[in-house]
């Protein structure tokens, strides 16, 4: 098996490094605060698993410019997915984590790639049952396109066309144990 994921690996083209990931970062940082020039009202809120990774990464960007670090939260979208039915095995569940005082603040949901728009349809319902924020923008580090829903991110590190048949891979060191990249194959 783990040659066929050895095999897999040496077909994937690297499109972002540990680098350009950190850039893109730092940039959607900055693009959070003009948008929302209040830090400390802001919630950064990720998707599991590697959603919350970047939402860390990208609230230590916004202190190290503001000196405040907005508060952090996690969706867990695993109950509120459309294709339960269709899966195999039921989805690992991870708590919803947000702030108490949720109501009438900007929250930004961060996650990896964004493909279908499902993921965040989801995130969406699961942020409803815990409160009303004035608004909900969206980062993402990828987007790969072929919206299935009229959801658009607000934040893109990369904009990457890819076919249907293409994988996003991301990695990020403190989610996976390699180090952080991206990498588009078949």
């Amino acid at each position: 098996m783990r040659s066929r994921e050895a095999a897999k690996e040496t077909r994937m083209i690297l499109i972002l490094e540990a680098e350009a990931i950190g850039r893109a970062l730092r940039r959607i940082a900055h693009e959070i605060l003009e948008r929302n020039p209040n830090p400390q009202e802001l919630i950064l809120a990720g998707i599991p698993l590697r959603g919350m990774e970047l939402s860390r990464r990208i609230a230590a960007a916004i202190e190290q410019i503001e000196g405040v670090r907005p508060e952090l939260g996690v969706v867990d979208i695993s109950m509120h997915r459309d294709d339960l039915q269709q899966r195999k095995l039921p989805p690992a569940v991870l708590p919803t984590r947000l702030p108490l005082r949720l109501d009438g603040r900007p929250l930004v949901l961060i996650d990896d790639v964004f493909f279908t728009g499902r993921t965040v349809r989801a995130a969406m319902d699961s942020i409803a049952s815990f409160g009303r924020p004035s608004c909900i923008q969206l980062a993402v580090l990828v987007d790969r396109g072929h919206r299935e829903l009229p959801i658009q991110p607000d934040y893109v590190g990369k904009n990457l066309p890819t076919s249907r048949s293409e994988r996003v891979m991301v990695r990020l060191a403190g989610v996976d144990d390699e180090p952080d990249s991206v990498k588009l194959g078949k």
